[in-house]
């Protein structure tokens, strides 16, 4: 079974996903989260099955299986978490302005590298913070 990335990003009031496979990409847009899920796995099905009736070499991915793992930009990471976690509670974990988490959550701007491993590092230890409580 082979496992393909899926990377979801967030701009214009939309999901964008991408899949790099051989010899070909997956684009899908969606408003929401779980639909951008469903559209990559439609979008994949689709692709497998004309591959299946077509009578060129098969890719390893339709002919093993695959699964799918979603790998989220920054920008879908705070969309998705914008009605969750307030800015500013965002902005106490990861030293962000909240200003500057807006941008970055509509998909405007685009995290240096240094601020991305920031937000990912509040992220987590949040998530620790949370799997403290009993």
């Amino acid at each position: 079974m082979e496992k393909i990335i899926a990377r979801i990003g967030y701009a214009a009031h939309n999901y964008s996903a991408l899949v790099e496979l051989p010899n070909e990409v997956v684009a899908v847009t969606h408003k929401t989260f779980e639909g951008i899920k469903e559209a990559i796995a439609e979008s994949l099905e689709f692709s497998r099955e004309g591959h299946l009736h077509s009578n060129d070499t098969m890719p390893g991915w339709v002919r093993n299986g695959y699964e799918i793992e979603f790998k989220m930009e920054i920008s879908a990471l705070l969309q998705y978490y914008d009605g969750i976690l307030t800015r500013s509670a965002l902005s106490r974990i990861t030293g962000i302005n909240e200003r500057q988490l807006g941008h970055y959550a509509t998909g405007y701007r685009k995290p240096r590298e240094k601020l991305r491993e920031k937000i990912i590092e509040g992220f987590h230890k949040l998530g620790k913070e949370f799997s403290s409580v009993v």
